[in-house]
């Protein structure tokens, strides 16, 4: 959901806002596989190309990964990118899982049967899915869970700040964390069973875990080459 369009102005400015965020998600992706390595100038002749966009919301996309910390601006030179370690990548998981957590505790003392139910047909779609090995579905119905939690919460600005953190990490990578679904498929029904209870301690904890679980699959799935242990 985009929030704050309002006017004639913001509107107009819709289309090139989405294309400079597909920029700054492309390049996200680059920098965090390790395909554009600390102290690498980006390109932006390739990323126009890649992406099929213009010089414009190439900049635009490369400004908001400055106010980000991906790249860095060097004068009369351009974008270069900026240190980026596992640990940085951690962290972005860290603050996640603060954020779900205290999400989830906050949907377990307002969820209603409705929503429960909701969230029970998404597990049984998820399970379909998984079990026709349908990979993409996976992953959107995955995304869904935890909308429909975040919305349950009923905490607008917290549920912003959280979409903040989880928009620097590109849709692939929380894809590729749905797809191992031995452990993601098991959490999904615990955190449920917590909602049901409406045990916010507990939602919280098994929350955390999991966010905190699918960053340890995600790190150990990215190649190493030069991304350091720390920063």
């Amino acid at each position: 959901m985009k929030e704050g369009n309002v006017g004639g102005t913001a509107r107009r400015r819709g289309g090139r806002q989405q294309l400079s965020e597909e920029v700054a998600s492309y390049v996200r992706e680059l920098i965090i596989s390790g395909d554009i390595k600390p102290g690498e100038f980006v390109r932006t002749e390739s990323i126009q190309e890649a992406v099929g966009v213009s010089n414009t919301p190439v900049r635009e996309g490369m400004l908001s990964l400055r106010n980000e910390g991906f790249v860095e601006l060097v004068p009369r030179r351009g974008f270069v990118v900026a240190p980026f370690a596992e640990q940085d990548l951690s962290d972005l998981f860290w603050v996640q899982g603060k954020l779900a957590g205290e999400l989830a505790a906050r949907a377990a003392k307002s969820m209603t049967h409705a929503r429960l139910e909701i969230l029970e047909g998404l597990l049984e779609r998820y399970q379909g899915a998984v079990d026709r090995n349908d990979a993409s579905t996976v992953a959107d119905l995955g995304h869904e869970f935890h909308r429909q939690i975040n919305l349950a919460a009923d905490s607008r600005r917290l549920a912003i700040l959280l979409g903040a953190v989880v928009k620097q990490l590109p849709n692939r990578f929380y894809a590729s964390i749905e797809r191992q679904v031995a452990a993601t498929s098991q959490e999904h029904h615990e955190i449920v069973d917590a909602l049901r209870k409406r045990d916010s301690r507990r939602a919280s904890l098994i929350m955390e875990t999991h966010v905190a679980s699918g960053a340890a699959r995600l790190i150990e799935s990215l190649p190493q080459q030069d991304r350091g242990k720390s920063a």
